[in-house]
């Protein structure tokens, strides 16, 4: 995972599948592209699941509001692959319950019949059974939960992960089966011979250097980024993709203190929304706003915090305010514009759309966590046929993800999404007394961590490292900006970096970190 050498093959070689994108989507096609045994190259402008992969509800999911649409099909696709995702990847994946408290009469039958459909759906591949439960026994799973009115609840099993700790983890099994990732390297435009794509221009970001790559075939994977690379191809074409708003809040886990999440299947506004125990604290959210923009660091809006305040106040005994929040952070979903008539953005499917230029370029839009195995199967198909690669079938449905340890629990371990690469990161804090002890006793980080993020996961920055190789920024915004000055000399020693870098650095990171907090 060394910088230098990646950029050496990068430069010396030719490729049979690039792949424009380093997030859920981009990288769920490197890993069946490599597996496959193609020539793979991922390239990311920024970090591996900077934007919308690491900023999702961290579900792995069937989508029960899908099924209340009638979106069968989706609904059918998740499940399979959240039972594979299950599979493939049990230190990053856990089964969580759900509870849905009911304060209505009909409320209880209604759901529970609805869930048992989910229940059949998943077939083979389910989680475990739905029930209904008493008063009683709702009041028991969520003891913080508004006991006025409550009539009862039903109880669903639902998947849960880390998002971006997931990415990482895939972009390591590409490299496990050969392929070559990078990110910092952007693509800035598209190599044509004759009328056909051939390869990409891409720019390191830290050295400024071009490089002109070569390859049969180009892949956009780009999410809400997809229309600019479209416009490479095509200067002419109208957008595809409609960008929607969500925001989480992060609060402790006082407010949740079992370990139920609560699914709210109505909200005001139509939507669902979820409080879900995560590494210790509770996520809640989401919202679902139109934005025109699109932008790498997207902000919450202040009417979508209160919605999000006001709706978890409703089912909670203690009405959190902006106080309680410890971190908020937004993220774009990149859905595929509906053909014909206007809808919501509740409205638009969640389901992947993959088109294919006149020049040959391949985009993926739309589809969600849950189906990025998927996507990158029908992708790869696709990107065969085009290249006149030679075809081989997708290995990816049983695959182990990089990491892959059954002896682990995902749920109270926070050094689970290391896998068995755990206890190489607890030896490495052995090696040098700077590296030995906590980052963050509060939020169980290890220094050791850094390390490891900068050695062996591409770590560039000390954002890299806080918000996604370990999630200290989207658990606790302030206790992130403290860790950041530590995080950073640890980051200069192992990089070679001066002292202007660390104070660069720390001043960028406080920078991005101020969005993630209200101030007092």
């Amino acid at each position: 995972m060394k910088r230098e050498k990646i950029l050496k093959k990068i430069k010396k070689s030719s490729w049979d599948i690039v792949i424009i994108g380093g997030g859920a989507t981009g990288l769920g096609c490197s890993v069946d592209a490599a597996s496959r045994g193609y020539k793979t190259l991922l390239l990311e402008q920024v970090d591996f699941a900077k934007g919308t992969s690491s900023r999702s509800t961290k579900l792995v999911h069937g989508g029960v509001r899908y099924l209340q649409q009638g979106d069968v099909s989706l609904v059918f696709e998740a499940l399979k692959e959240r039972g594979l995702m299950f599979k493939n990847a049990p230190h990053l994946v856990t089964n969580q319950s759900f509870v849905i408290p009911t304060y209505d009469w009909w409320g209880g039958p209604f759901y529970t019949v609805g869930l048992k459909v989910y229940d059949l759906m998943a077939g083979k591949l389910g989680l475990g059974p739905s029930k209904h439960l008493s008063l009683e026994e709702a009041i028991k799973a969520l003891p913080t939960v508004e006991q006025d009115g409550l009539k009862g609840g039903v109880i669903y099993q639902d998947g849960q992960f880390d998002d971006s700790r997931m990415a990482i983890s895939l972009a390591q099994t590409c490299i496990d089966y050969g392929g070559t990732v990078l990110n910092y390297c952007k693509v800035t435009k598209l190599v044509k011979d004759g009328e056909l794509i051939s390869g990409v221009v891409a720019v390191d970001q830290e050295s400024g250097e071009e490089m002109k790559i070569q390859a049969k075939v180009v892949i956009n994977a780009t999410g809400v980024f997809a229309d600019e690379i479209i416009q490479m191809d095509e200067p002419e074409k109208k957008d595809m993709i409609t960008p929607s708003q969500g925001i989480h809040l992060i609060l402790d886990k006082e407010f949740l203190p079992n370990n139920y999440a609560i699914m709210v299947p109505h909200t005001s506004d139509g939507r669902v929304m979820f409080a879900v125990p995560w590494h210790n604290h509770v996520v809640v959210g989401t919202t679902d706003t139109l934005v025109k923009n699109h932008s790498l660091e997207p902000v919450a809006l202040e009417s979508e915090v209160d919605f999000v305040l006001e709706t978890a106040g409703q089912y909670l005994v203690k009405q959190p305010t902006r106080k309680d929040v410890l971190s908020v952070f937004a993220g774009l979903r990149p859905l595929a514009k509906p053909d014909g008539e206007k809808k919501a953005t509740k409205e638009i499917s969640r389901g992947h759309k993959i088109l294919i230029s006149v020049s040959g370029l391949i985009t993926i839009i739309g589809g969600k966590w849950t189906t990025y195995r998927k996507m990158a199967e029908d992708t790869i198909e696709k990107a065969i046929m085009l290249g006149g690669l030679p075809e081989r079938e997708c290995v990816t449905r049983h695959l182990p993800v990089h990491g892959y340890r059954m002896d682990i629990d995902p749920y109270n371990d926070p050094l689970a999404p290391y896998g068995l690469e755990k206890e190489e990161v607890i030896a490495l804090g052995e090696e040098e007394d700077a590296w030995s002890g906590w980052l963050s006793e509060k939020l169980q980080i290890l220094k050791s961590q850094v390390v490891w993020a900068v050695q062996k996961e591409l770590a560039r920055t000390v954002e890299d490292v806080l918000a996604r190789r370990t999630r200290a920024l989207f658990l606790d915004a302030r206790e992130s900006i403290r860790i950041a000055p530590e995080v950073a000399q640890l980051m200069a020693k192992e990089l070679n970096r001066d002292e202007k870098w660390i104070a660069d650095q720390i001043q960028v990171y406080k920078a991005v970190a101020k969005n993630y907090y209200f101030e007092d």
